[in-house]
């Protein structure tokens, strides 16, 4: 268990909320589940591109975090979104987000899709089945 003033990081994830996230990162090219320091995390070439922990603080019930990497717009967006979402402090790309009973779990596999995307070589991340970005025009037809 790590420790800060009034804030402790444990293992404490719920199994099945575990499950949830190795089957989203399993489909993702070279992605690989181990041990962090603290939870488990999900790499692609030694990046974390996913880390699933428990949190522990004073006052608060324990809140289960997925810590994961975004850019461009949704980084702005969801920097300003406010609870479920947190900045993290760390890292210019890194923000985490509460998993609980309201997690919206569509929602959690794209932002961990997108995260990989942040953090793959562009190799892997073309074989990621991805929506166009807004505004992107790939239906040639409407030429």
């Amino acid at each position: 268990m790590a420790k800060s003033a009034e804030r402790a990081y444990v293992d404490d994830v719920p199994d099945d909320v575990i499950e949830r996230l190795r089957a989203i990162c399993a489909e993702l090219p070279d992605a690989y589940e181990e041990p962090a320091w603290v939870g488990v995390r999900w790499r692609v070439r030694k990046k974390t591109f996913a880390h699933v922990l428990a949190i522990d603080e004073a006052g608060a019930d324990r809140r289960v975090v997925l810590t994961f990497r975004a850019e461009g717009d949704e980084l702005d967006v969801l920097r300003r979104a406010g609870p479920p979402f947190r900045f993290l402090g760390w890292g210019r790309n890194a923000l985490g987000v509460d998993i609980d009973d309201r997690t919206d779990w569509d929602e959690l596999r794209e932002l961990i899709t997108d995260s990989f995307c942040v953090m793959a070589p562009k190799k892997l991340v073309a074989l990621v089945d991805r929506p166009p970005a807004a505004g992107d025009d790939t239906d040639d037809d409407a030429n």
